[in-house]
């Protein structure tokens, strides 16, 4: 995943100390239920559509610009699927962050499915039964998403 110019001039500030980052991940539906998913460059690990929101953006457009940047999809949010905050993360290069996630459920509307960016290695449209294996916690957004109206999910 690029690193998004804000992260990096904050970088130059704190170093390498752990940054609390809002980010948005999209379990897109096509008309026949298939779900779109990315095999990301960074790590060769298949999952959903996923970015970091820029400081102000709104979570539901931003990851509609995520997806359309990534794969080449428009698609609309259709409802909050889930709100996580993963544990910490350190990267190679020694920097920390923790992940605040809003998980929607999204409809295909138009564009087809491509690798469009240098984030990821192969973009696709997987039924369910053909889902290959997932990063964390993106196998259950899926099975949270699947059902098409419901309460958002958070711990309690």
């Amino acid at each position: 995943m690029a690193t998004p110019e804000f992260i990096l001039k904050l970088r130059e500030k704190i170093g390498h100390e752990s940054l609390w980052i809002p980010s948005v991940r999209g379990v897109v539906f096509d008309g026949d239920g298939r779900v779109l998913l990315g095999q990301r460059a960074d790590n060769g690990r298949w999952g959903l559509i996923a970015g970091i929101l820029e400081p102000g953006e709104e979570p539901a457009p931003g990851l509609l610009r995520e997806i359309l940047e990534e794969t080449g999809v428009v698609a609309v949010a259709e409802r909050l699927v889930s709100v996580d905050a993963a544990g910490s993360v350190t990267y190679p290069n020694g920097d920390a962050c923790q992940y605040l996630t809003l998980v929607f459920r999204c409809r295909y509307v138009s564009g087809r499915a491509r690798v469009n960016d240098e984030e990821s290695l192969a973009v696709g449209w997987f039924g369910r039964e053909d889902v290959p294996e997932l990063m964390p916690g993106h196998r259950e957004a899926v099975e949270r998403a699947a059902r098409p109206e419901g309460p958002a999910h958070f711990q309690r």
